[in-house]
């Protein structure tokens, strides 16, 4: 699947003359500058593109941050092959409407990074987690997997499923094994993905 290259949406605060006044804005204010109608429907398209391939979404508040706090958010979430885009609400409604992240749109509101796995499921999870842990600005508001939408105490157990290098691994020692338990392995990654997003879910409604 083709990472996307996220380019940061806000650059240093000190501009050549004639530059666009948005130029040195934190994202979040370049993100509410208002847009035409091409800008938008460019940034409706892109999300939607992404979130349609995308495993998995988080949505985390992140009012306060810095540029440089931000930019090293996007820079964390390229090596681990997430999506990380901030954008306005309404436009992020409408990019994730006819996708798994549909359920989401009631939860779009305040200040929002989105984060999507490209990868496999738990990148994003993972990416977030960490980062929340060393950025008290930022608070996980969302977190959806298969087209569910979980409680956000569940990112730990999101950000523990396998990587696509870990399913791999995994994979290659089965084939050292005997048929049998080979087959044993196959049946049981796919069965193991449905037991987790059950007792995720399952968590959910007794909460």
């Amino acid at each position: 699947m083709t990472v996307h290259t996220i380019v940061p949406e806000c650059v240093p605060d000190a501009r050549p003359s004639g530059a666009p006044a948005t130029a040195g804005l934190p994202s979040h204010e370049v993100t509410n500058v208002a847009l035409n109608f091409a800008q938008k429907e460019a940034i409706v398209a892109e999300v939607a593109e992404v979130a349609r391939g995308a495993h998995s979404a988080i949505g985390a508040e992140y009012r306060g941050l810095s540029v440089a706090e931000m930019t090293r958010l996007r820079v964390e979430a390229r090596k681990s092959g997430v999506y990380v885009r901030v954008v306005k609400n309404t436009l992020a409604r409408r990019a994730l409407q006819d996708t798994d992240f549909a359920c989401m749109s009631e939860g779009l509101k305040g200040p929002l990074v989105l984060a999507f796995s490209q990868e496999d499921p738990g990148s994003a999870a993972r990416v977030m987690e960490a980062f929340a842990k060393e950025h008290n600005k930022v608070e996980v508001r969302l977190v959806a997997l298969g087209g569910r939408l979980l409680a956000p105490s569940e990112i730990g157990n999101l950000a523990k499923m396998p990587t696509y290098e870990q399913a791999i691994s995994l994979l290659m020692a089965a084939l050292k094994a005997p048929v049998q338990k080979l087959a044993a392995t196959i049946n049981e990654v796919p069965g193991k993905l449905v037991r987790t997003v059950a007792a995720i879910r399952d968590a959910k409604e007794a909460a």
